[in-house]
């Protein structure tokens, strides 16, 4: 029996959240007795990828064809599920996200496997395999049986409280199968957004709705943004509103986000943005209204006018960096 992760990379690097998965991968290969492998896919480096032995990680695999420099769902799975049937594998382990949510389905399928989604806690043995999970975004757990021989877990990000270790991990290529017809959904272009902080990935995030008044008052967020290396976000009004980009639009309908912590600024907080952030490990609100509802979900409140509290938050955490 052996474990195997499925990390995702960007620009070469292994995401946090993967990372939070190969931590979880080596504490169920503990408690199995057995050890941890990494499958990477697409373009890195020996250095980029042996950092998975400081989680827990004794070997990566490398499948770094060039076909797969793009990210490709139907590839992604099918090099998941070989690299699987080469280690005789019995659990998969991946972070939930876009990207991981549909890989992890196709392979599930392609291994009849057991699956379960947006895992919060490491698995009981006790009696089988039993995982929690996270249901009606954040507000409820189910305890889920895993029967099949093979078992696909999804950790929800920030959920595991990842022990950043000294071991090494060896590197090893990995040369899958590739099936030309895997390929026939062409990627055209990526477009990401440079110089920011990934607003999936980040630990801290600062969002504001409406009551910043127009995109020209955006200034004090990103000034917050900065001074704490924090990704910015917005609610959905905003977004709909031209203001910001959509893909900083948080909430039910757009990103879901599980930061360390979350600062809402001039946000409301209705029930379709709270079903977004409420896996935050801290809310901080700032809204003049006292009787907003956000403040009910706040774990800190500041009731005040976002253009005065910014400008003396962002001043202050300057004065203390």
């Amino acid at each position: 029996m052996s474990v195997l992760v499925f990390a995702e990379l960007d620009n070469g690097s292994i995401k946090k959240s993967s990372l939070e998965a190969i931590y979880y991968g080596s504490e169920v290969a503990k408690a199995k007795g057995s050890s941890v492998t990494v499958l990477a896919i697409g373009e890195s480096s020996n250095e980029a990828l042996a950092i998975a032995g400081n989680y827990g990680a004794t070997k990566v695999l490398w499948a770094s064809d060039a076909r797969l420099n793009v990210a490709s769902i139907q590839a992604y799975s099918s090099v998941l599920a070989e690299a699987v049937n080469a280690t005789s594998a019995e659990f998969v382990i991946l972070s939930k996200s876009s990207l991981g949510d549909a890989v992890s389905a196709r392979v599930s399928a392609k291994l009849k496997a057991s699956i379960v989604s947006n895992v919060v806690d490491l698995p009981d043995f006790s009696s089988g395999v039993t995982v929690k999970r996270s249901i009606y975004t954040g507000k409820a757990f189910a305890t889920v049986a895993l029967t099949a021989d093979k078992k696909v877990i999804a950790i929800k990000k920030n959920a595991v409280n990842v022990v950043e270790g000294d071991g090494s991990a060896s590197v090893e290529n990995f040369a899958p199968a590739l099936n030309d017809a895997d390929f026939a959904v062409k990627v055209t272009g990526t477009h990401k957004a440079s110089g920011q902080v990934s607003l999936p990935e980040a630990d801290l995030v600062v969002s504001a709705g409406r009551g910043l008044k127009g995109p020209e008052n955006w200034g004090i967020v990103e000034d917050l943004a900065n001074a704490l290396g924090a990704a910015t976000a917005c609610s959905k009004p905003v977004s709909d509103l031209d203001w910001r980009p959509h893909h900083e639009h948080v909430g039910q309908t757009g990103i879901k986000v599980s930061p360390n912590l979350y600062i809402a600024c001039g946000i409301s907080g209705a029930i379709q943005h709270l079903a977004g952030v409420n896996s935050s490990k801290v809310i901080v609100v700032i809204n003049k209204d006292p009787e907003a509802p956000f403040f009910k979900a706040a774990d800190y409140g500041i009731v005040g006018d976002v253009f005065d509290v910014l400008p003396r938050l962002t001043k202050a955490i300057q004065a203390a960096k």
